[in-house]
């Protein structure tokens, strides 16, 4: 079966609380539809909390093929064995994370709306490029806003995959992946729906196809 060009990148929440409920839920997301990776996102939990959920989320991602990335943090994701690392600019640099978790994983990048900082990145070697926040959200603090247009220019220049990330939800993905991206990443617009993670997956999907139908050729698709 061939993947679709554009998927579904979720983000935990900020606060997982019950780890074996959450897990639960991550199962049913997972289920609903095509999902490429899960990002651990634990900004404000201690270590010992960030190991317990990698280990407890960890099996339920991998059973469903999807890469276990964890942010911020490049030694302990290679500590915990995940498969890559996501990293902003106030953290670790590319070479550094690279130089942390090795050749095999994943090393993705945080460049806001840069395109510079997303091509200095690529150059480097990263494995993807995030832009955003493109939409209000209240999942992070996003000091940027980014336009869809930054996903159109990247795609139709550079081959690195570019992720749209901030405030996205399954009513205002289908534009990001028209303009271009190659991910969408979700963490609110799953977890906070009204319908349950399940729904918003199937949603989301049926966005990401939407969006795909609507590219101009020049995007390549």
């Amino acid at each position: 079966m061939s993947l679709p060009a554009c998927r579904l990148y979720l983000i935990t929440p900020p606060q997982l609380g019950d780890l074996t409920a959450f897990a639960g839920r991550l199962e049913a997301a997972l289920s609903a539809g095509d999902v490429a990776a899960l990002q651990v996102r634990l900004k404000d939990a201690p270590e010992a909390g960030i190991v317990e959920a990698v280990r407890v989320l960890g099996p339920v991602a991998r059973a469903h093929d999807v890469a276990l990335i964890l942010n911020d943090d490049p030694d302990l994701a290679a500590r915990l064995d995940c498969d890559g690392v996501h990293v902003g600019q106030s953290d670790a640099s590319y070479a550094e994370a690279r130089r942390r978790v090795g050749r095999d994983r994943i090393v993705g990048v945080t460049c806001h709306d840069s395109r510079h900082l997303a091509m200095e990145a690529a150059e480097q070697g990263a494995d993807y490029v995030a832009f955003g926040a493109f939409f209000p959200t209240a999942t992070k603090d996003a000091p940027t806003r980014a336009a869809p247009e930054i996903l159109t220019v990247w795609q139709e220049s550079m081959e690195t995959p570019c992720v749209a990330i901030g405030g996205v939800t399954a009513d205002n993905a289908r534009g990001l992946v028209a303009a271009g991206a190659d991910f969408i990443a979700v963490s609110a617009g799953v977890w906070n729906h009204p319908g349950g993670e399940a729904e918003a997956v199937r949603a989301l999907n049926t966005a990401i196809a939407q969006g795909l139908a609507d590219r101009r050729p020049a995007t390549g698709v």
